[in-house]
């Protein structure tokens, strides 16, 4: 049976954060969603987990397991890589695993895409009646890197690192075209590799940027303290490999 929706949910050593009620009340409710998680190479409870979860939901819950941890890019990509070769779907999405975007708001966003827009990504953009909860420093060093990103893409864009978000089937193919680049902005890369699908102005009038209305910051990010040197080199690489599609 095709869903409306797909969400690929990249894991690693989720077994703390997973919150499996809210999985459980979220696929309970709704029929026309169905859940892909990429088990990227956990060493702990992760799995078994994710098994339980299955045998609840086994038409609406699907497991990719990696034996070898690979980072969030590739999760993400085997992810999509499964779904398009396995099941059916109108759209399809990601989101972060601790649900600091949570299903339900994902799951409404599949109504912002239309035939004219094939690309929605969420926004961490504080306004009124929003709630966005993010340590302060995690706050100062993504608008810096923010800022960088907007400049490399030549797009008035406020969040393109916000772990969520939503595809047509013909634009999400995008994520398997080739292996990311960066395993931490590979996102960057996405909005490259529309720019080079569709050609830039097309690919604007193509995408959405959404203001999510809560997004929860559950814990300590994978991403290490160090990779904030390394953001500079990957970005710059991704730049270079993409120029063309720049202007």
């Amino acid at each position: 049976m095709k869903s409306e929706l797909c969400i690929i949910i990249p894991c690693y050593n989720e077994a703390e954060k997973l919150l499996l009620d809210n999985y459980r009340q979220f696929l309970s409710d709704t029929k026309g969603c169905i859940l892909v998680f990429s088990n990227d190479g956990s060493t702990d409870n992760t799995q078994n987990l994710l098994l339980g979860l299955q045998t609840e939901f086994a038409h609406q819950v699907f497991i990719v397991h990696n034996p070898t941890n690979c980072g969030k890019a590739t999760a993400v990509q085997k992810g999509f890589q499964f779904a398009y070769e396995k099941l059916e779907f109108d759209n399809i999405a990601y989101i972060d695993a601790d649900l600091a975007v949570s299903l339900e708001e994902t799951y409404e966003m599949r109504h912002l895409l239309t035939d004219e827009i094939g690309f929605v990504f969420g926004s961490r953009m504080l306004r009124v009646g929003s709630t966005i909860e993010r340590k302060f420093h995690r706050f100062f060093i993504g608008r810096i890197i923010a800022t960088l990103i907007s400049r490399a893409l030549r797009l008035k864009v406020y969040d393109t690192q916000c772990g969520c978000k939503l595809f047509n089937h013909n634009l999400g193919t995008v994520v398997i075209e080739d292996k990311f680049l960066s395993k931490w902005l590979f996102d960057v890369e996405i909005f490259f590799r529309l720019f080079k699908k569709l050609g830039k102005s097309k690919a604007i009038e193509s995408m959405l940027e959404h203001p999510i209305n809560e997004w929860i910051d559950r814990g300590a990010s994978k991403v290490k303290f160090s990779y904030g040197f390394k953001v500079f080199f990957d970005l710059r690489k991704i730049k270079n490999k993409y120029r063309q599609y720049r202007y």
